[in-house]
């Protein structure tokens, strides 16, 4: 498979680092750190007027018609910079409606989520819970929904919810107004600063027909893949800041009239680094390319490259903490934001162990193969 990004995508990367380093430094994310929004609604209005909302959306309802590559991407450099806001939820909800949406959901919806006027989320995972379709226990009887949600990224300033709940005994996606009657949300005090998450609570929220989405535990664990991919190329960005901050520390700090960076030790330290940033790249590339390609180990691929993710990111940040000294988690350096993002993203849409066994599921012959 070839990695080479092409003309276009090697642009889009550069635009998204360029934005985000120009109207998001680290000096306005730690500003919003304490704050009840979302969304720097600057910074969102800016990368809806360089499409990023739309990306993944078909070209009928004002999307790009992009792929998961590239908004792996627009996801890898948010990432990078700690970007804030729906980028990622909203498109995870809008490949779902354009897959499985009626004609109808389809026009009332994507042309706002491609305009960023209006953002959604995917309410997915509950508490105490594995984030895999075994995990889910919400219930949607007669298109009533009941249940509690957790780890909803972006709720309280989303427009639409994406809710996956069992009608009759059987994983399916419904579409709620953020404001249907029977809903309670609740901002979440967690370890990552730099994003917002809500439980959310459904008491008797009724779900009109035609919202329910023709998605059935197939397509709904596609999409788990795809979420799992993009929640990847975020971790990367993470990783590749850390590993220069990194070297940028190791550099400038000197002992014994020496940069420590030229102790043994410390590059042995620096190139395991490396090494788990460039296996990162190339396993969330990969499954990135292989789900955009419909391969027949795109399944695989995101496990493969979620597990190695999940756990890298918590090694990395482990070991950047451990060449930075005790420096590196006061509140005045940046290290200790990006060490919480990174533990986040270790679990976001499941951690390593959820992903190597259903990995070793998809590896075993089946018993008619056998």
């Amino acid at each position: 498979m070839n990695f080479e990004l092409s003309e276009e995508q090697a642009m889009l990367r550069d635009a998204s680092r360029d934005l985000l380093a120009d109207r998001a430094p680290i000096e306005r994310v730690r500003a919003w750190l304490d704050g009840d929004e979302d969304v720097d609604p600057e910074v969102w209005r800016l990368m809806a007027e360089l499409g990023w909302p739309g990306l993944g959306l078909p070209e009928e309802y004002d999307g790009a018609g992009q792929g998961v590559v590239e908004l792996a991407l627009v996801a890898e450099e948010l990432g990078r910079a700690l970007g804030r806001g729906p980028f990622v939820p909203t498109a995870i909800v809008g490949r779902a409606l354009a897959a499985s949406g009626s004609s109808r959901l389809r026009a009332e919806t994507l042309p706002a989520l491609a305009a960023g006027s209006d953002w959604a989320t995917w309410a997915f995972a509950e508490p105490h819970a594995p984030w895999t379709l075994d995990g889910v226990h919400a219930t949607a009887d007669a298109f009533v929904l009941d249940g509690v949600k957790t780890a909803v990224q972006d709720a309280g300033g989303a427009r639409w919810l994406l809710v996956t709940a069992r009608h009759d005994g059987v994983p399916a996606l419904f579409l709620v107004d953020r404001d249907a009657p029977g809903i309670t949300i609740r901002r979440q005090r967690v370890l990552d600063q730099t994003r917002a998450f809500y439980e959310v609570r459904f008491e008797g929220v009724r779900v009109p027909h035609e919202r329910r989405l023709d998605a059935g535990p197939e397509e709904i664990q596609r999409l788990l893949d795809e979420a799992s991919v993009l929640r990847c190329a975020d971790a990367l960005g993470v990783m590749e800041r850390m590993l220069e901050l990194t070297v940028e520390h190791t550099t400038a700090r000197v002992q014994f009239e020496r940069p420590i960076g030229s102790f043994q030790a410390v590059k042995h330290a620096s190139a395991d680094i490396a090494l788990l940033v460039h296996g990162t790249r190339a396993a969330t590339y990969y499954a990135a390319m292989a789900a955009d390609a419909g391969a027949d180990d795109s399944a695989r691929a995101a496990c493969a490259a979620a597990s190695y993710a999940s756990a890298g990111a918590g090694e990395v940040a482990a070991r950047a903490l451990q060449l930075h000294g005790g420096i590196g988690f006061t509140w005045e350096h940046d290290l200790h934001l990006h060490l919480r993002r990174a533990r986040a993203d270790s679990v976001l849409y499941g951690d390593a162990a959820v992903h190597r066994d259903r990995l070793c599921g998809l590896l075993r012959p089946s018993p008619a193969s056998a």
